[in-house]
Order: C-alpha cells, then sequence, then structure tokens
C-alpha cells in the first residue's frame, strides 16, 4: 500500500487560505489553493504596499514554495491536478499562478463565475487566469488524478457551484466539506454530500468549523422577510451591499424588489456575473435583457472598459440623475467604492441602508466598516444588518460529523480549532494541524 500524507499548506487555524497538498504514492493533488486575507495583511495593504513579484509572496509564506508547479519556475511540473471546492477567491485566487498544463477541476459553475472575475478585474501578476486548463464537473461525475478518484457532490454555500469532496486513494477515503451549510436554501445538497461520505467510511474528514465558536440562527427566508419589511417602511431610497457572488442573496433582493414595486439596480460587475450564469439553466437567474425589475447602474466615469460597454449596451441602464429624480421607486446596490454616487443622488430623508454580508472580524473590515458608517451618518442614512451565513451552525455541524462517522477528523478554516476540537472529542479523533504540517491518511 502507498503511502499517503497530506499537507497543510494552508487554511489552518484562520478562516480561508485553503491549501492541501495530497500526496499518493507518485501523484500529488492540490485541493484548492486559495488566498489567505490574514497572512496578505500581515505584510501588505493596498494600494500603498503590494507585492512587486511572485518572490515577495513566496518570501513572506503567502505562497508556498513549492516551485515546480508554478508557470513562473519553468520546471517541470510535479503535481498531476488541482481540484477547487468552489470559487470564493480563499479557496480558488492562486490558482492564476500554477502552470498551464496542469489541469484545474472545478464546478460548471465555479469555472464561469472565475471566468467573469478574470474579465472584469483589472489585470495584474496575481489575477491572471489566461490559458488556465479548466476541466469542468457535476455531481455523478468522478475524476481521476494519477492514483486519485474524486466524486465531487454539491453542498450548499453562499456561492453557486460548491463542491464537497470524497476523494478515493490506497489508504483509504478522504471527505473534504469544503465550505457547507444546512441553513441555506438547498439544504437537500448537503445532505447529498453527507450520505456519500457516510457511505465511503472515510479514513479522514477535512472538516470546516468557521462558525463554531459562534452560531448565529438566520435562513434565508429570514433574510428575505426581515428586507422586504424595511423595503415596505422606507419612504425614500433603499441602499444595499451583499456579494455579488451571493446569487442566493440576489434572488432575495430581487424577489423584494418586484414585491414592493421598485427596481433593483445592481452593479455592472454584477451584470456581467448574471449575464454568464444565465447559460447555467440550474440556477434560475433572471435575463438581464427581458426582466424590466432588475437594472443596471451606470456608474460616473470619464472612459469605460470594454466588458463594462458590453453590459451596458445590451442592458436596461439607470444613472444617479434618474435614481436622485425617484428615490422611492429604486433598491441601489452599492459598494463601497460606489458610496461617491451618493454626492449626486443625495438621499432623501427616510431613506436607508442595508448591509447583508458578514460583520467585520478583523481589523482591516473595522477600518473599512468606520469609512462606511462616516458616510452613512453623512447623508442621515440608518444602517440594517441582515445576513444568512455561508457555513455550517455548531448544533448541526456536529450532527455532520456524527453521521458520516469518519475515523479522524482534520480542524481547518475555523480561527478557534482549539474550540471546535473539545466541541466534537466524543464523536472522534480530533487533529489540530499547523501550517506545513503533514498528515498520515492510515
Amino acid at each position: 500500500m502507498s503511502t499517503v500524507e497530506i499537507q497543510f499548506l494552508g487554511g489552518v487555524a484562520e478562516i480561508g487560505g485553503n491549501k492541501f497538498l495530497l500526496r499518493d504514492g507518485e501523484t500529488r493533488l492540490l485541493l484548492d489553493f486559495g488566498m489567505s486575507y490574514s497572512d496578505r495583511r500581515r505584510f501588505f495593504v493596498e494600494p500603498w504596499l503590494s507585492p512587486r513579484d511572485e518572490s515577495g509572496l513566496i518570501e513572506f509564506g503567502l505562497l508556498p514554495d513549492i516551485g515546480d508547479v508554478y508557470r513562473f519556475k519553468q520546471l517541470e511540473h510535479k503535481i498531476d491536478g488541482v481540484v477547487l471546492t468552489h470559487g470564493h477567491s480563499d479557496h480558488s485566487a492562486y490558482i492564476s499562478f500554477i502552470d498551464r498544463s496542469i489541469p484545474v477541476h472545478c464546478g460548471e459553475t465555479t469555472a464561469l463565475i472565475l471566468q467573469s472575475q478574470a474579465e472584469t478585474r483589472i489585470r495584474n501578476f496575481e489575477f491572471d487566469l489566461d490559458g488556465i486548463n479548466f476541466q469542468a464537473f457535476r455531481t455523478g461525475q468522478t475524476i481521476q488524478v494519477g492514483n486519485i478518484r474524486i466524486r465531487p457532490c454539491h453542498v450548499d454555500h453562499s456561492i453557486p457551484g460548491a463542491y464537497g469532496l470524497i476523494i478515493e486513494t490506497s489508504a483509504g477515503t478522504v471527505a473534504y466539506t469544503g465550505d457547507f451549510r444546512m441553513h441555506g436554501t438547498r439544504p437537500e445538497m448537503t445532505q447529498d454530500f453527507l450520505k456519500l461520505a457516510q457511505e465511503s467510511q472515510p479514513r479522514l474528514m477535512l472538516c470546516e468549523g468557521t462558525n463554531v465558536a459562534e452560531g448565529v440562527i438566520s435562513s434565508e427566508q429570514d433574510v428575505h422577510d426581515e428586507i422586504a419589511r424595511i423595503v415596505q417602511q422606507t419612504r425614500g431610497l433603499v441602499i444595499s451591499n451583499f456579494s455579488y457572488v451571493d446569487i442566493d442573496r440576489f434572488r432575495t433582493f430581487h424577489e423584494v424588489a418586484k414585491a414592493t414595486g421598485r427596481k433593483l439596480a445592481i452593479t455592472m460587475k454584477q451584470a456581467h456575473l448574471l449575464t454568464k450564469l444565465a447559460t447555467d439553466t440550474g440556477l434560475n437567474v433572471p435575463n438581464l435583457h427581458a426582466d424590466p425589475s432588475v437594472i443596471v447602474y451606470k456608474r460616473k466615469k470619464k472612459s469605460y472598459y470594454n466588458w463594462e460597454e458590453s453590459i451596458l449596451d445590451a442592458t436596461q441602464v439607470v444613472e444617479a440623475k434618474e435614481i436622485a429624480s425617484n428615490q422611492t421607486q429604486y433598491i441601489a446596490v452599492f459598494t463601497l467604492a460606489d458610496l461617491n454616487e451618493l454626492l449626486e443622488i443625495k438621499p432623501r430623508a427616510g431613506s436607508n441602508f442595508i448591509l447583508s454580508m458578514s460583520e467585520p472580524f478583523n481589523e482591516e473590515q473595522e477600518i473599512e466598516f468606520d469609512r462606511l458608517r462616516n458616510w452613512l451618518d453623512h447623508f442621515g442614512l440608518p444602517m440594517y444588518q441582515s445576513h444568512c451565513s455561508g457555513h455550517i451552525m455548531p448544533a448541526q455541524l456536529r450532527e455532520a460529523i456524527a453521521q458520516v462517522k469518519p475515523d479522524k477528523i482534520a480542524v481547518i478554516h475555523t480561527e478557534h480549532p482549539g474550540l471546535f476540537a473539545r466541541y466534537v472529542q466524543d464523536l472522534t479523533h480530533v487533529v489540530e494541524p499547523r501550517k506545513n504540517q503533514e498528515l498520515k491518511v492510515q
């Protein structure tokens, strides 16, 4: 029997930054290859201090020093493939550095999301997906990478196209949850994965625990109902901010807009993504060319990128002057970068702001949060917060582990690995990996 080991290149004692190297004999497979936001902020802050090239990322350990897989090393690669669980940057961003001869396996929806991000982002050495060899999959298909067989299975998360992985090695099965939840709009998808994991009798389970320290009971229906009440009570403009890749949240705001007789004015970047995702019939996103309740907000700029021009030419568009004159007719989706639009719109008394994403959980986000509060205070905009987490709650986490019955769990994707370990120690053997540690599957 071959020696099977997993090296934890990231994603331990932190939220995100998932990078796991699985070795099975001669086969080497990367499970996710994401950016660590916390590690990056220790050394760089945009735009004043940015990495000049890959050497800075490797010097500070942001990019693992496994140079035989990178396109900038010009060496014969020794990685047989990469498998991504979903399209969030903390799981996928650093595939930009992968040698283009190495296949990157991901869900069909993830490929669409990453392609949209590549087309709408200012290209630099950190975010360049040109030439990536995407190999797209769906639930029910299998992936063979050398000695390793992977069965992806959909899970519910705050981005479409998220998967858990059943990984069959020569030393037994490894179940990798990716990011998952049971309180979202599609809990049956997560149950499909847990059932498959249980049947595989895993020797090891790589299990996320983002929310293990604090559970907040809220569903997408709760968010819908709260937002609907706020919008119905608002006698001015409604401004919102939510993750543009959270399609469940987009649907919530879209439904509320239609029910309250308003139009949902989205960013050009989100419009580009929705246009891409419209080709995936399983997602049921609206046709931006035909749905009068969704309209694209045209930011005031001196010039527009080609992708922006194509969106503006093909969709219904609204500008600041129109919203300023008819504030009760719109829900405007603004990011922090869009706040300058308020200078022209000048929200009337009685307008409201809805923040529909996670509260800040680090110092940099606190600074951005304070900056947002200053703008809202200036324009007399109260802020409501309404959010449904993309990660599983503590009691449901225990239920999931009890159902799967793994021989061993490796705690990942949490800032509280010790709490996680003690919380489930009666269910199975628990390991708290350190960064760069190797763990045998046996």
